[in-house]
């Protein structure tokens, strides 16, 4: 027997530890990420914190929201989820362009940081059909933020904050949902898919 191809017993537990550690969900990491950032920017532009905490939003927009969002993108890569990796990766670099746009002192009341909006808008749109299809809260998670985006690249701040505040609630949500749910499944609703195929 060629010993080359066959692996000892502690060789098969630790290929068997790496694969159980690679199958835990990263949707939890990135969806808290982005709720709990997305809802401190939005208090701002809401009105229930002055702008002056947007001192607190750019260290967390550059690692909770920047950095983990992209690690959970790139987990979700390997799982072979094309939305969350999409999902994830792209709002985990919004959330880096946002903090690095407003430490070179970007002014966000000009022409450009509104037609950014506005392209995030749109792209949240497009990523808002096939969250139909996924449940319920990532339908609202999505609703909410593209209606956020535009209403901020329109300049109803306020409004927007509103509808961000309802983004980051959804995916706090479904994030708790997806933590709780692996643990006991089916303990918290996420609710179905509008445009889910049904069998």
């Amino acid at each position: 027997m060629n010993r080359g191809f066959n692996m000892s017993e502690e060789e098969t537990k630790q290929v068997s530890a790496s694969e159980k550690a690679l199958a835990a969900d990263p949707a939890s990491l990135g969806l808290f990420a982005f709720a709990f950032t997305t809802a401190l920017l939005s208090s701002i532009n809401a009105g229930f914190l002055p702008l002056s905490a947007i001192s607190a939003v750019i260290p967390l927009a550059l690692f909770w929201g920047g950095v983990s969002q992209m690690i959970a993108g790139g987990f979700e890569m390997r799982r072979g989820n094309t939305f969350g990796f999409t999902a994830f990766t792209s709002y985990g670099a919004f959330w880096i362009f946002l903090a690095v746009f407003v430490m070179m002192g970007g002014d966000i009341t000009s022409p450009g940081w509104k037609a950014a909006l506005l392209f995030w808008g749109i792209f949240s749109f497009l990523m808002w059909i096939p969250a139909m299809m996924a449940n319920l809260t990532l339908n609202l998670t999505f609703l909410c933020l593209w209606l956020a985006l535009i209403c901020l690249a329109f300049g109803f701040d306020m409004l927007g904050g509103y509808f961000g505040l309802g983004a980051g609630f959804f995916a706090a949500w479904t994030g708790f949902a997806v933590v709780v749910n692996s643990v006991r499944p089916n303990t918290i609703p996420v609710g179905p898919g509008i445009l889910k195929k049904r069998k």
